[in-house]
């Protein structure tokens, strides 16, 4: 594909982005200046003793078919559930060993997607995480995941 090459279905991405506020539905943007500022912004409500996490499918998020790309769904569930999982932790330090992501359905530019993040269990080393990924009630990927605790530093 050349450079001024569009991709296929890539017409009217920028048309079909950005028609929800987050914002005004009580949403706050989850700030980070490394890589997740780079493809984000995320957004972060409350929710419990946690957070809650989403992103809307912008144009930027696309990939050759003009839906959103699977590797931004990774990454999202990598970060949604980490911080899950941190907060659950105690805040400790952690780093991601292992992550499963399985794409259910197609994400469209502008769509709004939430993590739905849980603990599956919790020992003095690991912690198994799992969490679906829904735009409104509709799953579009379900996400498996382990964390390792480190050093208290």
């Amino acid at each position: 594909m050349a450079d001024t090459d569009q991709p296929a279905g890539s017409a009217g991405l920028a048309d079909r982005a950005e028609t929800y506020d987050p914002a005004a539905d009580g949403w706050e943007v989850y700030r980070d200046e490394g890589f997740i500022g780079l493809v984000g912004p995320f957004w972060t409500r409350p929710w419990g003793d946690s957070a809650r996490y989403a992103f809307l499918a912008e144009p930027k998020h696309h990939n050759r078919r003009g839906i959103l790309q699977g590797g931004m769904l990774m990454t999202f569930a990598d970060r949604a559930m980490g911080m899950t999982c941190w907060y659950a932790n105690e805040r400790r330090p952690q780093a991601t060993v292992q992550l499963d992501v399985h794409f259910v359905d197609a994400v469209q530019i502008g769509e709004f997607v939430e993590a739905r993040c849980r603990v599956v269990r919790r020992t003095r080393s690991l912690v198994f995480m799992g969490a679906e990924l829904v735009v409104g009630s509709r799953v579009v990927a379900i996400a498996n995941g382990v964390w390792k605790t480190l050093g208290e530093g």
